[in-house]
């Protein structure tokens, strides 16, 4: 869920990072011969770097199936340039996407099955937390390698805290619990906020309310995902804790999706945050602690939005090369190597266990540990199926309808499971 920005370079060496798909090319729709490779990426900053080292290290020990790696211009819109890019016959041999891309391109008839390739021992692929191993899979088929894995957790400023003379949050918080905090941190005065939230309508609006809903026991959708299950006295509870804290009590920041949060948080006017380790390194001057999500019933459920690296069959000898690439890059050490440059968690439990993992990453890190333990909390994968979008759309207009005040929980509950019945079924 990182927010992308955009990166210039030229096309010049063996290893090609470009600004746009026009600059350099995907691979085309005609197989050359050669085992050699395309990747699309949206990687910026200390992504770039990190991968393009390594890109250019695989391609030394491989110059019969190198890498070229290829800037899509931003991992926000990559799902609509690869669907393009099959209509043009430019499409990539591998492409880093969205866990919420998986749905949609699982109708490609290009897509490669990975589920043999996944049963090879000298993978592990057991090794990969859950919650990557869900997210890549569609139907019972493994159709992508994890790429990234993070999770929302609770992150606070201790100085906050302590000025507002409360105690700091516990991993056994309820929602009753924090909304006294957030409460209790506001100062409309100073401009503090207790609490933010993305509300722009979209995923990053829906994965917060999803893990809510998840927590107080309830369901995005039945199990077999023909039919909404969220209007329920869990989504019902969900929706009702961000009415009171948004409405009410006002102790919310309503992000509007330009990541402002950050920067306030960054500047002591907000006093708690759910994010992901991506933010981290932003707080560098901020005395900040982090801790599980506060929860329903003793259940702190988070939510994971992993990123995948997605292949498309030309020929055997190029998905070959892409799997024995990909499946390198996430090794456990090329991979915790990958991690300390850029402050990614680990995507295996193997790489907690590497002793680079304490000496180096934790200590680069503050509160990394917290989030790598957090993905425990990660019951549900979000359900991969081509009408995700739609449902994702409908539930972020139902959530940012009740934080603004627009509608009544039951209300837009009632709205949105409409929509939902409507897209499931086909209409």
């Amino acid at each position: 869920m990182r927010q992308q920005g955009r990166f210039a370079v030229t096309c010049a060496g063996a290893l090609t990072v470009a600004v746009a798909l026009g600059a350099c090319g995907g691979s085309g729709d005609v197989d050359d011969g050669t085992a050699k490779i395309t990747l699309w990426h949206g990687y910026t900053g200390a992504q770039t770097e990190a991968i393009t080292a390594l890109g250019k290290q695989w391609n030394a020990e491989h110059p019969d199936q190198a890498v070229t790696l290829v800037f899509d211009g931003g991992n926000d819109d990559v799902l609509q340039k690869t669907t393009a890019g099959f209509v043009a016959g430019n499409y990539p041999d591998v492409a880093y996407e969205y866990g919420s891309s998986v749905g949609p391109l699982s109708r490609q008839p290009r897509l490669a099955d990975l589920t043999e390739r996944s049963q090879d021992p000298a993978v592990d692929w057991d090794d990969f937390f859950p919650a990557v191993k869900d997210a890549s899979t569609v139907n019972g088929k493994v159709v992508a390698v994890p790429a990234l894995v993070d999770n929302l957790a609770l992150v606070y400023n201790k100085d906050l805290f302590a000025r507002a003379g409360i105690a700091e949050p516990t991993p056994d918080w309820t929602w009753q619990d924090f909304r006294q905090a957030a409460a209790a941190l506001t100062d409309k005065e100073a401009g503090v906020y207790g609490w933010s939230y993305v509300n722009d309508g979209t995923e990053d609006t829906v994965w917060r309310y999803l893990a809510m809903l998840w927590q107080a026991g309830g369901e995005l959708l039945t199990a077999d995902n023909k039919k909404p299950a969220f209007n329920s006295a869990a989504g019902l509870a969900a929706l009702n804790q961000l009415r009171d804290m948004a409405v009410t009590d006002r102790s919310v920041y309503l992000d509007t999706g330009n990541q402002n949060y950050s920067n306030l948080f960054a500047d002591g006017k907000i006093g708690m945050l759910w994010t992901g380790p991506w933010d981290l390194s932003s707080f560098d001057k901020v005395h900040y602690g982090v801790v599980r999500l506060p929860g329903y019933n003793g259940n702190h459920e988070s939510i994971s939005g992993p990123d995948l690296y997605m292949m498309f069959n030309r020929s055997d000898r190029k998905t070959d090369t892409a799997w024995a690439f990909t499946t390198w890059l996430t090794s456990p050490k090329v991979h915790l190597e990958y991690a300390i440059q850029t402050g990614d968690l680990p995507l295996r439990t193997s790489e907690t266990k590497l002793p680079e993992y304490r000496s180096t990453y934790l200590k680069k890190y503050p509160g990394a540990e917290e989030f790598t333990d957090n993905l425990d909390n990660v019951q549900h994968a979000r359900p991969n199926i081509p009408e995700y979008s739609q449902v994702s759309q409908a539930v972020g207009e139902m959530v940012q309808s009740v934080l603004l005040g627009q509608a009544q929980p039951q209300e837009a509950l009632d709205s949105a499971t409409e929509t939902v019945q409507s897209v499931l079924a086909g209409s």
